[in-house]
């Protein structure tokens, strides 16, 4: 871990930057760490001479959302640079210029940790908080990860709407349910683009294809297809 970014807290911090500080610590995993410290070191050739983040990346966003967005895990070159979700790639850029054009972030582009963007009403975190080897986090590393999200989630209590950005994305917001005692139907809602989950005593569960370059690039999710879900969770969220 690089020591000039290491995560210093002050008396009044609050719970959720508690959780960050711990979050940003973490080395649970032996395959992630490696991978994710050896991208650090290496980098790629535009950023060579950026500091890399190179540690698991919290979430980002209002503490008092009433929207929370569940993504995969950082980009090895996008947040594991970083340190912000989905910020310094092209899946930020996409997501973020869609969160701008329905009200919920106050500009539509996301390069570094300290470039004024904020976020109204919504919250974005992940799944895994490591860069995973070809984007494919390991089920036993994604476990690990798990009580990250459930204590994110618990201290977000505004939450209204909770978005799966991604099959992983959503599967991890419904195994969250579970977790805190909401009966899941059998068979358990499935994935899809535009996909609703109601499910008693939880919030909205909505899904959307995952903003990542094979995605984009491809006209599988198109911006307009990203923003009516963005839209249908500002209408629930209310």
């Amino acid at each position: 871990m690089p020591a000039a970014r290491r995560t210093s807290l002050g008396p009044g911090a609050s719970p959720l930057e508690a959780l960050h500080a711990r979050i940003a610590r973490c080395r649970a995993c032996p395959r992630l760490v490696a991978w994710r410290e050896e991208i650090a070191r290496v980098k790629r050739r535009a950023y060579r001479e950026e500091t890399y983040w190179g540690r698991p990346v919290p979430g980002f966003g209002d503490h008092r959302a009433r929207i929370v967005l569940v993504g995969l895990a950082p980009a090895a070159h996008g947040a594991n640079r970083t340190g912000r979700m989905f910020t310094g790639d092209r899946s930020g850029d996409f997501l973020y210029a869609a969160l701008h054009r329905v009200g919920l972030a106050s500009q539509p582009t996301s390069r570094t940790r300290d470039d004024g963007l904020v976020l109204r009403g919504v919250f974005i975190t992940a799944a895994g908080r490591c860069a995973p080897p070809d984007n494919k986090p390991l089920p036993e590393e994604l476990a690990r990860c798990a009580p990250f999200l459930d204590r994110e989630l618990a201290l977000l209590t505004e939450a209204r709407v909770l978005v799966g950005l991604g099959a992983i994305g959503w599967d991890a917001i419904l195994d969250h349910l579970a977790r805190t005692g909401v009966a899941l139907p059998r068979p358990r809602p499935r994935f899809g683009h535009g996909a609703e989950a109601v499910l008693a005593g939880a919030p909205l569960v909505l899904g959307t294809y995952h903003p990542s370059q094979q995605n984009t690039q491809t006209g599988r999710l198109t911006p307009p297809m990203l923003e009516a879900i963005l839209r249908r969770a500002v209408e629930v969220a209310g």
